[in-house]
């Protein structure tokens, strides 16, 4: 009886510590990881978004990711990685990313995003992007938008000027 006792404390021990560990990182363990390639992570790290920070741009590239782009389909027009079209269990990989973390916002640089808009992002369903359904330029205004869901629109401090 008592190793049953026992069995069933380590069970729930383990269950609580499973639930803590979702709630403390959410439905992606790996949120801060990189998905760029290790050996191409330095050089898409030196990569900086050309485009000045302004309202303007930044709206060009809110209606590119609710429009032409289709980035609200799976991030939500809220940029929570929601998105309305999304059904649970339907994704490969890691559900789609919440924007609006703070964290992930400062770990990842602007060069390391349009990496991922360029090349797509293995194990996940976010696919290539340019140059098929945005241009270069295009993708650095949808990143100005996505850097707005920080609640500032500073970019990364790697990226801020000193």
């Amino acid at each position: 009886m008592r190793g049953r006792a026992l069995c069933r404390s380590l069970v729930l021990t383990a269950i609580a510590l499973a639930l803590w560990d979702a709630s403390v990182f959410g439905s992606d363990e790996a949120v801060l990881k990189p998905r760029v390639p290790v050996d191409q992570l330095q050089e898409a790290k030196t990569w900086r978004n050309p485009l000045p920070v302004t309202e303007a741009m930044i709206e060009k590239g809110k209606q590119l990711f609710q429009g032409k782009a289709f980035c609200a389909t799976c991030h939500g027009r809220d940029g929570k990685g929601l998105g309305v079209d999304i059904e649970q269990g339907t994704l490969k990989g890691p559900l789609p990313r919440d924007f609006t973390d703070k964290d992930w916002q400062a770990a990842r640089t602007d060069g390391e995003l349009f990496w991922i808009l360029k090349n797509g992002s293995k194990g996940t369903a976010m696919a290539k992007f340019i140059p098929l359904v945005l241009t270069e330029e295009e993708a650095w205004e949808v990143l100005l938008y996505v850097r707005s869901f920080g609640k500032n629109q500073d970019r990364p401090q790697a990226e801020r000027q000193p």
